[in-house]
């Protein structure tokens, strides 16, 4: 293989890996509602034992809907919507895509 194939190679799996990534949220900290407000919001979705943190930007939540599943979502942090995720379902641990929230979550 050429250095010209090989280079091209690598610059399109470099691409590929960036477009796989987590949205980052653009929001000023000044603009950013409050973690209980997301806990409010989550607990009327019927969310149950939420932990929330902030990540990249965005904050994240863990906890249980409604039947006991454990869920998780990526919320945009001034308007508290819940933002498209990489793919993965919203089940954390056990679940057939998602990874399992550890201590350092």
């Amino acid at each position: 293989m050429s250095r010209r194939a090989v280079f091209a190679a690598v610059v399109l799996l470099m691409s590929a890996g960036a477009g796989l990534a987590e949205p980052r949220c653009d929001v000023p900290l000044a603009d950013w509602q409050p973690r209980e407000a997301l806990q409010k919001k989550l607990e009327a979705d019927g969310w149950t034992a939420a932990k929330i943190r902030s990540d990249d930007g965005c904050y994240k939540a863990i906890g249980r809907d409604g039947r006991g599943e454990i869920v998780k979502g990526r919320f945009d942090p001034a308007t508290l919507e819940r933002l498209e995720d990489d793919g993965r379902d919203d089940h954390g641990g056990h679940g057939r895509h998602g990874r399992r929230w550890g201590a350092d979550d």
